[in-house]
């Protein structure tokens, strides 16, 4: 292959990155758009760059110590790159490079002005923007100055910020390369940035223009606030104009300089109206162009815009495919189900594939459509009062959408959709079923034996058969979950609960009365779950030598290892068991790509020996009974309050009735999801069983290839014995991005996050406000866990984190108070917290930023909100 140098701007387009680098190819695509100015020039290619960093090779050996550095590490990473930057600097640019460049030069006129600017391979791309990562340099005259100043570009890919900025996006410094653009350079009236989509809201319908006078640098650099425009339908809606007192100019000589502005000059618009129109209506047609919202940098010379560069806005969450031009108004599944992370595909679409409400999908996380419900005036005001008593804020979101009445159409009729989010249907009777626990244990015994059978029939099923199989396995899970008595036993709880909190607030004037009553209900497969652990590591505690062995875990292999040390056989045993039971959870388990316990038990050794120091023997049993002993005295002392009110006897018999629903039912509440993830383990296994069968036939490189997979992509992989290896390239890459995006409780069609509110005025000053889920009032040290493997607590301390599953649950027994930032009454965290008695807040937005780790806090759990102490 013959290597290019040097290559104009209007010969490439956005599919070129390879060669031009991201900046290069969009400013190539963009000049083939009819009616886009862009500034003509060219483009020294990535050959260019590697022919000189390839007079280096040091630089090799140096990124392989930059690669293995901690991306926190700035000083390392500071020092190493200065070094890696100033060698590339001082290598000399190759005579016949130097000439092509000089040629490309004398075309466009030898001693103009340029902007010379770094186009990494690694830039302006759908999943990370680099913005300002590497550098630019404007008003370079003359071939020399111009030479020198490629020279800096190509160096300024090793930038402190541009290494962090590659290593937190998981992209390899080898893997890329640097190109530089060199354009004639624009003196700009005006410069600024175009925005096709609300930055800040998501909203697609509006766009916003940020301008300032002379060159764009000083917005950039945010030495001057700009002028700021609002424009939706092709009018200006909105518009801030700043006071301008500095701009960028251009010196003749080369360079740039800041400059003041006449005083009568600075409280002037950038540009006028008509202008802000025009412009947008550019960016629209660049939009079109590169398929997605775009940032773009313009510049006004001469009443006419030039387009300098174009990226997509990589910031937005994305909008759930809908196949048709109507509203829509989604609600996060993520949110209900407690687990907010980027599914990957194969988790998506077999969640999608054994739900009981249609899902659709946007940027690795599920959302329900909800628009038709939120249309029709009956089930609008069933929606709301279930979202509502689940997360204010998704209420709140929700009503602010249905302000808005040209938005959500008005309806007759509901339609079909199930319940919102996954959930079962709130009404506002009591769910007629008979407070029996035979009922409660009958379930459990009919999904025991479901998922038995389920266990038996897979063990005999491969290739194309087993995905016929799991098609109807799915229609029995869907059918366990729907089943009448199921939904009747889990609302029966939750209405009991919700009874209880509003009918004792107002008879007794107490609030979360509902939290004490629960406290140690019988049947709670989660709240066992957490219990049991102590229980293992009771049989641990006494074997010093065990625990010795166990502090050095680091591998998924100790089990085995374990029955060679002196007790430490039982110690295997318990564990074992332990799993047999529950080693199909693992946080986001609604993923059924993640790892499960018993596929990494490891995972599990740092709570036991927690356990194994903060606790005594038989503490499992003892909490147990202390929670059920002050359900009963609580229930005592409620009935006998209500019996001195007037019509007593009446008022305590009704919650008599309650307080006994509660019990029998409010611990079935988990054990749904229980079945649920049981029957995940299952399919997972055998789906990796037939992904080992691919790997050893050649089809796959690895067996977790098919977690990128949706379900029916990887059967008919399964059936034609062929995979697409680009597209699980891709789509790795997006779920690497995926990360970086926080999925919105509520988002519409026209891609808005809607972000609800408390609407709350009875909490200290300065105090975060969240939804209260489990009384009590707790002071204590807070610690931050963002991964449940990490986390180091102590007797006494309050666990902030983002969310909880059913797997943290075995955190709780030795936590005195909870605070998250998602959640609802009947989440799962919310349900376990007060059968521990935990004092717990959820739903406080920001919690894991605002609230420092070590830092004191306050937990008010009966009035939802939390105070951060001196």
């Amino acid at each position: 292959m013959i290597e290019q140098y040097v290559v104009g701007l209007r010969e490439v387009d956005e599919t070129q990155v390879a060669v031009v680098g991201g900046k290069g190819a969009h400013l190539g695509g963009l000049s083939r758009i009819d009616g886009i100015r862009v500034p003509d020039g060219f483009c020294v290619t990535t050959d260019a760059f590697r022919r000189v960093m390839a007079q280096a090779p040091s630089i090799g050996d140096r990124l392989d110590e930059l690669a293995r550095l901690d991306p926190d590490d700035r000083e390392t990473i500071g020092t190493l790159s200065a070094d890696i930057r100033r060698t590339v600097e001082g290598i000399a640019v190759p005579d016949d490079l130097a000439a092509a460049i000089t040629r490309a030069l004398g075309r466009l006129g030898e001693q103009g002005a340029y902007a010379v600017r770094s186009s990494a391979t690694a830039e302006d791309l759908p999943t990370a923007s680099f913005a300002g990562q590497q550098d630019t340099y404007l008003n370079v005259v003359g071939p020399a100055a111009v030479l020198r100043h490629i020279s800096r570009c190509w160096a300024s890919l090793f930038t402190e910020r541009a290494v962090t900025y590659r290593r937190r996006a998981g992209i390899d410094h080898r893997a890329v390369a640097m190109a530089v653009v060199v354009q004639r350079m624009v003196f700009p009236e005006a410069a600024g940035v175009l925005f096709t989509a609300d930055p800040v809201t998501g909203n697609r319908t509006v766009a916003t223009v940020d301008a300032g006078f002379g060159l764009g640098e000083a917005l950039v650099s945010g030495a001057v606030n700009p002028d700021v425009f609002t424009v939706r339908d092709g009018v200006v809606v909105g518009k801030a104009i700043a006071a301008k007192q500095r701009a960028v100019q251009a010196v003749a000589a080369g360079g740039t300089r800041e400059v003041a502005i006449d005083a009568g000059r600075q409280e002037q618009p950038a540009l006028t109206d008509e202008q802000v129109v025009r412009l947008v209506r550019l960016g629209r047609r660049i939009e079109a162009h590169f398929g997605r919202p775009q940032d773009i940098e313009w510049c006004l010379a001469d009443d006419g815009f030039q387009i300098v560069q174009s990226r997509p806005i990589t910031t937005l969450f994305p909008v759930p495919e809908a196949g048709d031009r109507e509203h829509h108004v989604y609600v996060s599944v993520g949110h209900q189900q407690m687990m907010t992370d980027p599914m990957k595909p194969l988790g998506l679409s077999m969640w999608q594939l054994t739900a009981m409400a249609p899902m659709h999908e946007a940027g690795g996380r599920l959302f329900v459509d909800v628009t038709r419900r939120l249309g029709s005036p009956a089930s609008r005001a069933a929606l709301l009062e279930v979202m509502g008593r689940g997360d204010p804020l998704v209420r709140d979101a929700l009503e602010t959408v249905l302000e808005r009445d040209d938005f959500v159409p008005s309806l007759t009729d509901a339609g079909p959709g199930g319940p919102p989010a996954g959930r079962a249907p709130a009404g506002g009777a009591p769910t007629p079923i008979a407070t029996d626990p035979a009922l409660v244990t009958g379930l459990i015994e009919r999904s025991q034996v479901s998922i038995a059978a389920l266990e038996r029939d897979i063990r005999t099923k491969t290739g194309p058969a087993l995905f016929d199989f799991l098609l109807a396995a799915f229609e029995e899970h869907k059918r366990v979950l729907r089943d009448p008595l199921n939904l009747q036993a889990i609302m029966a709880g939750m209405e009991a609960t919700w009874w209880l909190n509003d009918t004792l607030l107002e008879w007794l004037g107490e609030k979360n009365a509902a939290d004490t009553l629960t406290l140690s209900a019988p049947g709670n497969v989660t709240s066992q779950m957490g219990l049991a652990l102590l229980d293992v590591a009771d049989v641990i505690r006494p074997h010093p030598e065990v625990v010795a062995f166990l502090r050095g875990v680091e591998d998924e292999g100790f089990l085995d290892e374990l029955g060679k040390l002196a007790g430490g056989a039982a110690a295997r045993d318990a564990i074992e068991s332990y799993l047999d039971r529950y080693g199909m959870r693992c946080v986001g388990e609604i993923d059924i790509t993640r790892p499960r316990w018993r596929e990494r038990p490891a995972t599990l050794v740092p709570l036991i020996l927690d356990h194994v120091r903060n606790f005594e023997p038989g503490a499992a049993e003892r909490r147990f009974e202390q929670g059920r002993q002050k359900a009963l005295a609580k229930e005592q002392d409620v009935l006998s309050r209500l019996r001195a009110l007037p019509d007593g006897d009446r008022k305590a018999d009704e919650a008599a009735r309650m307080i006994a629903r509660v019990r029998t039912f409010i611990g079935y509440r988990e054990y749904p999801k229980y079945g649920i993830i049981s029957r995940y383990f299952v399919y997972k296994r055998a789906l990796l069983a037939e992904a080992g069968r691919l790997v050893r036939a050649d089809v796959l490189a690895d067996e977790e290839d098919i977690f990128f997979l949706t379900f029916q992509e990887l059967q008919g992989v399964v059936r034609s014995n062929r995979v697409d290896d680009r597209l699980v390239r891709r789509r790795k890459d997006a779920f690497r991005s995926y990360h970086a995006l926080t999925p919105p409780r509520v988002l519409t069609s026209d891609g808005e996050a809607v972000t609800g509110a408390y609407r709350r005025d009875d909490v200290p000053a300065g105090a975060l406000i969240g939804l209260p889920v489990s009384a009590g009032t707790v002071e204590g040290r807070a610690r931050v866990v963002l991964d449940l493997g990490r986390a180091d607590l102590a007797a006494g301390d309050i666990l902030v984190t983002t969310f909880t599953d059913p797997s943290w649950s075995p955190l709780f027994v030795g936590i005195a108070g909870m605070v998250t930032e998602v959640g609802g009454l009947m989440t799962h965290g919310a349900v376990i917290a007060r059968e521990y008695g935990l004092p717990a807040v959820v739903g406080v937005e920001g919690a894991t930023r605002l609230i420092r780790d070590g830092q004191r806090i306050r937990v008010h759990g009966t009035d939802g909100y939390v105070e951060i102490l001196s």
